[in-house]
């Protein structure tokens, strides 16, 4: 709480060249942290943590009349307080702040960011999927004032949740099941957005403006928003149907997983992904003990980098996870056996094995869809429009133009996702053209974590700033088409700039 409220007074002022123009500084209004910010926008004063998860703001960056989190990457408007992209939805409390004979004193708490002014919307606004994108794109319609316009169709029956808590935080005990779910649930019912949840679409009719749900009812509509993200992949190898198999990808997901981990011993992960490396240590963190088995010897390497890589199996095999290079043959339900004769007992078995875009419904619908060399999912243009008008698509199940080069791309990242989500919504508002933001993810080892700026497809170039002994760098990757991505740790406001840099 010390840390939380450290630096002056701000209702007894501070001297006016104690902020200079484009800096932050945090100090304390009745106890509250709070950030004073001078930007191309004025003078503002905010309340000091992100609205996401809590990093305190002054530790981030101020750019492009932005504030910019350091730990994900969220970012509010510096005139506002507003929060403009994902992973933060709720605005930044706002404090009355005068500027007189050389000093800056903040007041009272004010009103929160002035209300949005509602645009024109189409009247009718269908979203499939409740995940990453179709939130993130329900919630920005809703912000602007057209919610009643929105009707948001999710599978399953829970209430919309952050998906990436179920691989880290809730599967590693460290979480309540509750403390998951996504608190700006509240704001879309307030706003008029029709939630149906535990709904499952069986057709869209792209020339008959409807989607069909399996109940048989018929939602028209004169937009739809096709977020309906990516199926776990599954293994075909004897033994891998059996009950005590799961994938990794919902919150349901993670409660089969947990309940099973109450009852067993030792856990088999098998790929070496994110979602797989996240899940050993999170069971790792819950006493059991975890084999992977994975193709290659040096997990993510071709996202991370050969080094990075290594590194994040040496945090893994500090902490007792045990890696196997090869493939597995069978599993009876106690025992997996690898090809090249390896036993290892498992009382239950974690898939790691990556996703595949769910297209069947837009590909019934008649609607263009990307080659596998160009990453599968559906084709959209840099509006993130279908072939087919009025229609659009985000999140994992979107293929689109890159952002620079030729060619195209799909990303599986959760936060691109919402952003995907939020700039389909602007579209809609009259507010969007390109998109072009910058895809970023973060994930964690045993208290090491990474963040991850830009991609790069097939790897020609990798650059070390600091070193992966002291787990403390960026590095810079280069493709062969001359896409780049930064990896770091330890480094959040290296990773924020050139994120802000490369958004130029």
């Amino acid at each position: 709480m010390a840390e939380a409220n450290k630096g002056p007074d701000f209702t007894q002022g501070i001297a006016s060249s104690d902020l200079a123009p484009g800096a932050m500084l945090r100090g304390t209004v009745d106890g509250a942290p709070v950030i004073l910010v001078r930007s191309e926008a004025g003078l503002r004063a905010f309340s000091a943590k992100c609205t996401h998860l809590g990093a305190m703001l002054d530790t981030g960056l101020l750019a492009g009349g932005e504030i910019r989190c350091p730990w994900h990457h969220a970012r509010f408007s510096a005139n506002t307080g507003e929060a403009v992209a994902a992973p933060a939805f709720a605005p930044l409390g706002c404090y009355r702040v005068e500027e007189r004979d050389g000093r800056i004193t903040v007041g009272p708490k004010s009103e929160s960011a002035p209300p949005v002014p509602k645009p024109r919307a189409p009247e009718r606004i269908v979203i499939l999927g409740a995940g990453a994108a179709g939130f993130a794109c329900a919630f920005e319609l809703a912000r602007h004032g057209v919610g009643s316009h929105v009707i948001l169709i999710g599978e399953e029956a829970d209430s919309p949740y952050d998906r990436t808590f179920c691989s880290k935080q809730y599967l590693a005990g460290k979480k309540e099941r509750d403390g998951v779910r996504l608190r700006e649930t509240a704001f879309l019912q307030e706003s008029g957005v029709t939630l149906r949840m535990g709904e499952r679409v069986a057709a869209i009719d792209a020339t008959g403006r409807n989607v069909r749900l399996e109940s048989g009812e018929a939602l028209g509509f004169d937009a739809l928003v096709i977020a309906t993200g990516a199926s776990p992949q599954r293994l075909d190898t004897p033994g891998f149907e059996r009950e005590n198999v799961f994938v990794l990808r919902s919150l349901s997901d993670a409660d089969r997983i947990i309940a099973s981990a109450s009852e067993g011993k030792r856990a088999l992960v098998i790929g070496s992904s994110f979602i797989g490396l996240e899940a050993a240590a999170s069971l790792r963190g819950r006493g059991l003990e975890v084999d992977v088995v994975a193709p290659g010897a040096v997990p993510m390497r071709k996202v991370l980098g050969e080094e990075v890589g290594a590194m994040v199996r040496a945090i893994h095999e500090e902490n007792g996870v045990r890696f196997h290079t090869g493939k597995v043959r069978s599993y009876d339900g106690a025992v997996a056996l690898l090809e090249d004769g390896t036993s290892l007992p498992a009382d239950f078995v974690v898939l790691g094995l990556g996703v595949s875009p769910r297209v069947d419904l837009a590909a019934e619908a008649g609607l263009d869809l990307a080659s596998g060399e160009e990453g599968g999912g559906i084709r959209v243009d840099a509006r993130l429009e279908t072939s087919q008008t009025g229609i659009f698509a985000a999140g994992d199940v979107a293929n689109l133009p890159k952002r620079t080069g030729e060619g195209r791309q799909r990303i599986e990242h959760w936060v691109h996702a919402q952003r995907q989500g939020q700039h389909v919504a602007r579209v809609l508002l009259g507010q969007g053209e390109r998109f072009e933001d910058v895809p970023f993810f973060w994930t964690a080892h045993f208290g090491t974590s990474l963040r991850n700026v830009g991609h790069a497809d097939e790897i020609a170039d990798a650059r070390m700033d600091g070193s992966t002994e002291a787990r403390d760098f960026a590095l810079r990757l280069t493709d062969r088409q001359g896409g780049e991505a930064l990896v770091t740790a330890k480094r959040d406001k290296v990773a924020l700039q050139v994120e802000a840099d490369w958004e130029r």
